[in-house]
């Protein structure tokens, strides 16, 4: 069983990267948070490991951060939810806001993530939402700091365009706090978006 792997980046693209540890190149799926994280391709690497072995296939799967490893694990317990469909759910959304909408029931939140529809996102909320305890620095969204819909668009086309989820949240936030302040009530996405743009710039 891999749990944890270090070495240098060969290759790596959104939701893949190869690295060489003693001679030998490990192909590992990871989110695209953990893309954002890793640096180019000829540096050093660490990343916790999940290795998932089935009859046919072993895959491995990459995590800059161990408290993202752990929430897969988790995803993982959930029915209908494989590998493929839980490295998916954490490109959607960060660890740290998952947490949070699971611990808030906010299946609004859940159901904007791809491939997660209504009866999956219950089924996170009821079995997930009493077993996060120990995800260290994950809380639970403060009353007020939700993106909404809009925001969540403007977030996914930010990091489309290859902006580090980071910085697009923290753009977006400002967008959304700047039109909280301004009273100016709910933003089209073109409008957020534009806002949004500029706080990242």
């Amino acid at each position: 069983m891999i749990a944890h792997l270090r070495g240098q980046i060969l290759s790596k693209t959104p939701n893949s990267v190869v690295v060489e540890c003693g001679g030998v190149g490990y192909e590992l799926a990871i989110s695209v948070a953990t893309f954002t994280e890793l640096g180019a391709e000829g540096k050093e690497a660490r990343l916790h490991v999940h290795t998932h072995v089935r009859e046919d296939a072993l895959a491995l799967f990459g995590f800059a951060e161990l408290n993202e490893k752990r929430l897969f694990e988790r995803l993982l317990t959930i029915s209908g939810i494989g590998p493929k469909l839980a490295i998916t759910v954490l490109s959607g959304i960060s660890a740290e806001r998952l947490v949070g909408a699971i611990r808030a029931g906010d299946h609004a939140t859940l159901t904007r993530i791809p491939g997660i529809g209504k009866k999956t996102a219950e089924r996170v909320v009821l079995e997930l939402k009493d077993k996060l305890d120990d995800m260290a620095g994950a809380t639970p969204a403060r009353a007020g700091t939700s993106l909404g819909a809009v925001g969540d668009d403007v977030l996914s086309a930010l990091v489309n365009l290859g902006y580090p989820r980071a910085v697009a949240e923290k753009a977006v936030a400002a967008a959304v706090e700047a039109k909280n302040a301004g009273g100016t009530g709910q933003l089209d996405f073109e409008r957020m978006f534009r806002a949004a743009m500029a706080a990242v710039r």
